[in-house]
């Protein structure tokens, strides 16, 4: 695995996203319902030589519940064998063995990675739009970061989404659907001259529980 590679496309990615905004989602939501719920969009970017490079958004769709420190925790299971090369924007709270790896290590070996938000003031080559904020997620807003998956495949077909989803904030809790596959998120730069696709899309939501 080529580090430099991978730095390059961080780079770039992490660029070309902090001065974009959504196009089209392909799916609408109404703020007046009751509940909301967290929704988790992941965006496969691009390609890498053993995987590829991912935006992943945590929208807070609840109209009258901020998520406050110290914070959420976002969780899965991987499908395979898959590891975390690099991120940005935030961090998982374990690497796990990575014994097996000599010379470049990822950021995480575990087959179920917790991630938390990166707290404010971090260096500003860590991060990432809408990121370090201590995990705080206010009413209506999105919290994101960068994700580069090994072992992972490099194609829609060989690509297998995450199971087991969970999302942990102070409060009752979160009960997480499965993954779904959506139409790809559009994008469009903010010159408003070019538009792009995610290669692929996948969303999760997570609705919150009530209080006893």
């Amino acid at each position: 695995m080529s580090m430099a590679k991978l730095s390059s496309f961080t780079v770039f990615f992490a660029f070309l996203l902090s001065c974009s905004f959504f196009a089209s989602t392909g799916e609408a939501y109404d703020a007046r319902g009751s509940n909301g719920n967290i929704t988790i969009k992941w965006d496969v970017m691009n390609w890498i030589p053993d995987g590829y490079l991912a935006v992943i958004d945590m929208f807070n769709h609840q109209k009258y519940r901020n998520i406050e420190a110290p914070g959420w925790r976002l969780g899965w299971t991987w499908a395979k064998k898959e590891i975390i090369w690099q991120m940005m924007g935030a961090q998982t709270t374990e690497q796990g063995d990575c014994s097996r790896f000599k010379g470049n290590i990822p950021h995480c070996c575990k087959s179920n990675p917790e991630v938390v938000d990166l707290l404010p003031g971090t260096p500003y080559n860590q991060q990432f739009a809408n990121c370090c904020r201590g995990g705080v997620l206010r009413a209506n807003t999105v919290s994101s970061f960068q994700i580069s998956v090994g072992q992972a495949g490099t194609s829609n077909r060989t690509v297998k989404l995450p199971r087991d989803f969970t999302f942990k904030a102070p409060g009752p809790g979160y009960t997480c659907g499965p993954a779904k596959i959506v139409r790809p998120t559009q994008f469009i730069t903010a010159d408003k001259h070019r538009t792009f696709k995610a290669l692929m899309t996948w969303k999760v939501v997570c609705v919150g529980r009530s209080k006893e």
